[in-house]
């Protein structure tokens, strides 16, 4: 049994708020009561009162988790994917914050072990978040970075950038290659900086949705101490 308090829960994810833009072109999230404090008054006890909200949004909002289903019509949705791929997986980091390109290759990644891990990509783009600098020229990896990825058998790539693809063409090489091996994608995560390369867990839980390839997450880590 683990000692909650020799443990730190780290928020790798980003709030999702009315009107934030997370990709240009989509629409942003509407977010409302369905039933106000107020009108549920009408309905029960005096002193008694609820809220129920409402939400309307694309499921790439905020920091989501792509599966297979979102690149291939034949690939598992998020209603499908193992819990032991998006949850308590071990996790580790690799710092690109002081890259002199925006293309991160397998170069960054030679001679790491993947294997059955979680790979957090950290470029330090998630301090433009909500600004018009945030969807340009962001950091991405490439196809030889990819096929490290698959070659060494991870379970996850996370990227705290706009896309884990460059996106200044129609062409998705690291969605196709890590999609079509069942290597989940975490896109717009944050504060990578807050964990260590090594010795943490991590947690990324959608909601259990049929026929969605991609939902927004709680990403998170759990760092021993």
């Amino acid at each position: 049994m683990h000692d909650r308090a020799s443990r730190d829960f780290v928020d790798l994810s980003h709030t999702v708020e009315d009107g934030m833009i997370t990709y240009k072109g989509f629409p942003a999230p509407i977010i409302c009561d369905y039933l106000s404090r107020e009108d549920s008054r009408k309905r029960y006890a005096p002193g008694t009162e609820f809220q129920i909200g409402k939400l309307e949004m694309v499921a790439n909002t905020g920091t989501y988790i792509d599966s297979p289903f979102h690149r291939f019509a034949d690939g598992k949705d998020v209603s499908q994917l193992a819990l032991r791929s998006i949850a308590d997986v071990e996790g580790v980091v690799v710092r690109m914050r002081k890259r002199s390109h925006r293309a991160i290759t397998s170069a960054a990644l030679a001679g790491l072990d993947v294997r059955g891990k979680a790979v957090l990509i950290d470029t330090g783009w998630d301090a433009l978040w909500r600004t018009d600098a945030y969807f340009e020229g962001h950091p991405f990896l490439t196809a030889d970075a990819a096929q490290y990825l698959v070659d060494g058998g991870a379970v996850l790539a996370g990227i705290d950038s706009l896309n884990i693809d460059d996106t200044s063409t129609g062409e998705r090489p690291v969605h196709s290659a890590l999609l079509q091996h069942e290597i989940l994608i975490v896109e717009h995560m944050c504060h990578l900086d807050r964990i260590p390369n090594r010795g943490f867990r991590f947690h990324a839980v959608p909601v259990k949705v049929k026929h969605f390839g991609s939902f927004p997450v709680r990403a998170f880590a759990i760092v021993e101490r």
